[in-house]
């Protein structure tokens, strides 16, 4: 299944799900880092019909850890989540469609919620964000859709998708296995750390930074160039992604299995998990 959905079929989905011959999810997952209610309030202002608002702090992540276990946006309690996936009308035969000014990555992560938790509708990640929808003329609307009570989506979890802190530690330098760090390359090679205790990267960890997905034109690529992208990793290999906090590591998550990769985990927690303990080794610079 694509990853991508353009305004046009959006459009079409819109319109089907007037007619009623559809049953269409439209989510919101802007997001700040450095301020993490700036996406609601740009939610607020105007967002595509009948979407609803997904908060990566409160909705799609769990409280953070003094002690910084677990990382900056833990994962949600599986059902606290398909609780809240229900309250926004996603049931199991509609079709999700979830955007963000981020690249993709915020709607990324809750793409890979859906996937954990079992759902296995489609889902998909508006090309383009809401910057391009707005500039392309689409509707806007400021109308906030109601949220339902009493539904909650299945949960039969996906467990071989996810890994932990630990059974990272035990992949490093394992054959068979690639570690991929999804952050830029002056953050994998420790020159700098703006987020996180440490500088550098898990030891064995290649870079493959998730911007490097799209085309010139920000569009992404499609599943023959991401594999031209991932060529020199074995599709028999298992790999692991991860990034500074378990978010822009899923976007090369699906570009990977786009390409054919059927043995792909994500490090939720990622370097900020990984980083928070000093047991843990560390290297910078290319490997």
């Amino acid at each position: 299944m694509s990853y991508f959905i353009r305004q046009q079929r959006l459009q079409q989905l819109l319109e089907a799900q007037a007619a009623g011959d559809t049953k269409l999810v439209i989510v919101d997952v802007r997001y700040d880092l450095s301020d993490e209610d700036a996406g609601e309030i740009a939610y607020r202002e105007g967002h595509i019909p009948q979407a609803h608002y997904a908060n990566l702090s409160h909705d799609l992540s769990s409280g953070k850890r003094p002690d910084g276990e677990g990382g900056r946006h833990p994962l949600p309690d599986p059902q606290a989540v398909a609780q809240f996936f229900g309250s926004i009308g996603i049931a199991t035969d509609s079709i999700v469609v979830a955007y963000d000014d981020q690249g993709g990555a915020m709607a990324s992560r809750l793409r890979w919620l859906l996937q954990w938790i079992g759902f296995d509708g489609e889902v998909y990640v508006l090309e383009g964000g809401f910057k391009s929808w707005k500039e392309a003329g689409q509707a806007v609307s400021t109308d906030i859709p109601d949220r339902l009570e009493g539904f909650h989506l299945p949960v039969e979890l996906n467990e071989s998708i996810l890994v932990d802190q630990q059974y990272v530690h035990s992949k490093i330098g394992a054959a068979g296995t690639v570690i991929i760090d999804s952050r830029d390359g002056a953050r994998y090679r420790g020159e700098v750390e703006p987020l996180d205790k440490v500088a550098g990267h898990v030891p064995s960890a290649v870079n493959y930074f998730w911007q490097e997905g799209k085309n010139a034109d920000g569009s992404w690529k499609n599943a023959e160039e991401q594999a031209e992208r991932f060529a020199a990793i074995d599709k028999n290999d298992e790999v692991i992604v991860y990034c500074g906090s378990g978010v822009t590591a899923t976007p090369n998550y699906f570009a990977l299995q786009e390409a054919g990769y059927n043995n792909v985990k994500l490090y939720a927690g990622s370097w900020s998990d990984w980083s928070s303990n000093s047991d843990n080794p560390v290297a910078v610079g290319d490997e």
